[in-house]
């Protein structure tokens, strides 16, 4: 037996011309024009030898041995005359078997190539099972089923433009009949089946696979509908925006290519920005724009020109079409830029602006190497999909500035998404009420009684580095100005008694003034003094030594940088890794209880966590959270302290942090503050919370001169023996994780302004 579907059927399939000799017969016995009667009975006879035309047959072959017999046959549905017009040929039902081809078909599918086979566009293994299934409602069941798939076949031209074909098929010469083994549904379940075509397990069930006959032919027509579906599969390839992963679609060119029939094609868009007057590529679409015409138009034309045609484009927005581009002015042609268009064998274009109201949005290009791709009628087109470019581009905009917001919320905003859902009850109340046109005030967004945790990982002796690097700096180019200074000897000497004095002021007693001096020493008088002598005659070695010079300087201040930048890089890079530490087991903290999380980042990383009842009402909270936050924040300060041990050695300035954890048991309010856009303490005696954690930076060890804080070490700050019970019991467990050492210290917290009574303890990481 032949396997006539690629795809599981509910069919046993047999190919058989038996209705349409039933048609023959009826035309020889009834008909009453006697030409017509011969032509049935010659028919007739010729086929009457092979009785597999009638019975049925699965052996594919004969179709290629019967070929000219099954032509003669189906001569009257295949009208000579139309062989070269009509795309028609004889076959099973949605199968890939086809026979009896036109001359137009037989064409197509020779242009195709010999390696092509003709395959159903986009339908999946059950959507064609319950296709089929339809196909038994149809012909058995006497169902007038109006909603089908539409069926295209894809079939590439000779150029390998992809064309696209509408499917008719006519069953009239098809039988359905149940097998032996076939299920034979009542009325109920096929309304039933019907109500769930996506149920392909259900139709199965009742239409097994293989338990109905399809016996017969059936006749294809194709009809080339080619920029239908391409501008189908352009409008949905345009409006499908993802604003979680804003993506181009590849497959846009080829589409282009199929509505434009140009087998050489490449585009290009570039977004007008109407605040600075100026043509941006999208990002997105780098590899798939090409954008040579408005690079050739950008590179020919001065910023004051295409400004002036930005604005005549509002007035005047008509497109150009060149379909040869060796018909251009000889003045065009001759333009130095005119070789992007040379370089990229640009011989045809359409440049096409896209305007909204009156205002330029956008400019759109087609190009292709092929001379006269591109005419009048084919600008014509690019009506059909204007709107939807515009929608497109609207939608764009609208998602840009969606991300940005996100961006805006997420980056430079302390409103947590702990927190989010009580800003968004009071704007929903306000945007009801101006719905309404009603006055509404906006309430204070507070949270009351909060348990607060406060850590802080902190870079030691960054302002002590930051000095000694600063010195460095200024002694070096001190040094480098005095060399070039030496080399040149007229008209020097002032200059340098005045280097040899902030020399001395660095070597010796530096005043807060110092820089700032020196700074405008440089700015008024030495720097303007070399750049002349880089204009008149100087020796090269002199020039290029200036030259080496002021590529040394930063541009903002003038003033050598690079072992200060050296250091503002390693300070940012412990930023960012240990900020990344953070934000990762923030989401193992916020699955213990929602709480709301800021952490700000200056020489380390400070952290506060405020937790509550208050933060999320729905659900039920207890102490234990509070415990089991208070261990995730100590093993988190661990792990962030290992993390920085791992990227050390990595940092362009050695650096050491030490780390610190301040536990607190009173409840505090927190309030949002409109003018600064971010939540704080709320009230005078929560205030004491906060000035505690500004005091324990610097805080020392009762009667010693040795800070709390100690690099390799974590250290814990609290005021009772309950909190001490507490965190020895987390220091136990992650001192049985091989994390922390066993040299716990117990150490009394010096007296600071109007705070008494802190102790502490302090453990060391393990090595």
């Amino acid at each position: 037996m032949s396997d006539f579907y690629k795809k599981d059927t509910p069919f046993q399939v047999y190919i058989s011309f038996k209705k349409y000799l039933d048609v023959l017969e009826h035309i020889r016995y009834n008909d009453r024009l006697e030409y017509r009667v011969n032509y049935a009975e010659s028919l007739i006879e010729k086929t009457k030898n092979f009785r597999e035309l009638r019975d049925g047959f699965q052996d594919i072959s004969l179709l290629e041995k019967s070929e000219d017999l099954i032509r003669l046959l189906l001569a009257d549905l295949f009208p000579t005359g139309l062989t070269h017009n009509e795309i028609k040929a004889a076959g099973i039902p949605l199968s890939n078997v086809t026979f009896n081809y036109t001359e137009r078909f037989k064409s197509i599918l020779k242009d195709a190539g010999k390696d092509f086979e003709i395959e159903l566009r986009n339908i999946d293994d059950d959507e064609f099972y319950v296709f089929c299934c339809c196909l038994i409602l149809q012909a058995y069941f006497k169902r007038d089923i109006k909603s089908t798939l539409p069926l295209y076949y894809d079939i590439p031209n000779r150029q390998g433009i992809m064309k696209h074909y509408k499917i008719s098929v006519n069953v009239d010469f098809t039988e359905v009949y149940p097998t032996e083994d076939a299920r034979i549904p009542s009325e109920e379940v096929i309304d039933m089946l019907l109500e769930n075509l996506d149920d392909y397990r259900l139709w199965k069930k009742y239409f097994p696979s293989k338990s109905w006959v399809l016996k017969g032919f059936s006749i294809i027509s194709l009809v080339d509908c080619t920029s239908e579906v391409a501008l189908s599969d352009l409008k949905s390839s345009m409006i499908r925006i993802d604003p979680e992963n804003l993506k181009p679609d590849e497959n846009l060119k080829e589409i282009f290519k199929s509505y434009f029939d140009v087998a050489q094609l490449s585009f290009g868009l570039m977004l007008f920005n109407g605040k600075d007057q100026r043509l941006e590529k999208l990002p997105i679409y780098e590899n798939v724009f090409t954008n040579y015409i408005l690079d050739f138009w950008i590179n020919t034309f001065d910023s004051e020109t295409r400004k002036k045609t930005f604005t005549n484009l509002n007035h005047n927005s008509k497109p150009i079409v060149v379909s040869n581009i060796e018909n251009l002015d000889h003045e065009i042609k001759s333009l130095p830029s005119f070789s992007i268009l040379r370089d990229n064998e640009i011989n045809s274009f359409m440049v096409i602006p896209i305007m909204k109201d009156n205002e330029l949005i956008a400019i759109m290009e087609f190009t292709s190497p092929i001379p006269n791709s591109f005419n009048g009628l084919k600008l014509k087109k690019i009506e059909f999909f204007t709107d939807m470019i515009l929608f497109s581009l609207n939608r764009f905009s609208f998602e840009k500035n969606y991300q940005i917001e996100a961006i805006i919320q997420r980056e430079y905003t302390t409103i947590h998404d702990s927190v989010v859902w009580k800003f968004r009850n009071e704007a929903e109340k306000y945007f009801n009420a101006s719905l309404g046109k009603k006055i509404y005030s906006l309430k204070q967004i507070s949270f009351k009684n909060l348990t607060p945790l406060f850590g802080f990982s902190d870079i030691r002796s960054s302002s002590e580095k930051r000095y000694q690097l600063m010195l460095e700096d200024l002694n070096r180019q001190i040094d480098a100005l005095r060399e070039i200074f030496s080399m040149i000897n007229s008209d020097s000497e002032k200059y340098i008694l005045a280097l040899d004095i902030f020399e001395n002021e660095l070597d010796h007693e530096i005043k807060a003034d110092t820089e700032q001096r020196f700074q405008r020493l440089l700015r008024d008088e030495i720097h303007p003094f070399l750049q002349g002598r880089l204009e008149v005659k100087s020796s090269s070695e002199v020039k290029a030594k200036i030259k080496d010079y002021f590529s040394l300087i930063f541009m903002q201040s003038g003033l050598f940088y690079n072992n200060r930048k050296s250091l503002d890089d390693s300070i940012t890079l412990v930023n960012r890794k240990l900020a990344d530490v953070l934000d990762e087991a923030q989401i193992t903290a916020q699955q213990i209880f929602p709480h709301y999380y800021e952490r700000f980042k200056s020489d380390g990383i400070e952290h506060n966590l405020y937790i509550g009842q208050n933060i999320a009402p729905g659900l039920h909270y207890h102490s234990k959270v509070v415990h089991k936050l208070r261990y995730w924040q100590l093993k988190t300060i661990c792990n962030m302290e290992l993390e920085f041990r791992n990227f050390r050695k990595d940092l362009p300035v050695d650096l050491e942090i030490a780390s610190l954890i301040f536990v607190y048991n009173e409840k505090i309010d927190i309030r949002f503050r409109m003018d600064e856009k971010r939540f704080d303490v709320d009230g005078a005696y929560n205030s004491y919370y906060e000035i505690i954690k500004k005091r324990l930076d610097k805080a020392h060890v009762k009667d010693s001169g040795e800070r709390i804080t100690c690099p390799g070490k974590i250290t814990v700050v609290y005021f009772g023996m309950e909190n001490q019970r507490e965190y020895l019991d987390y220091i136990g467990r992650l001192q049985k994780k091989g994390i922390l050492q066993s040299d716990i210290e117990f150490l009394k917290v010096e007296d600071l302004q109007g705070i008494t009574g802190l102790l502490a303890l302090r453990v060391s990481l393990v090595q």
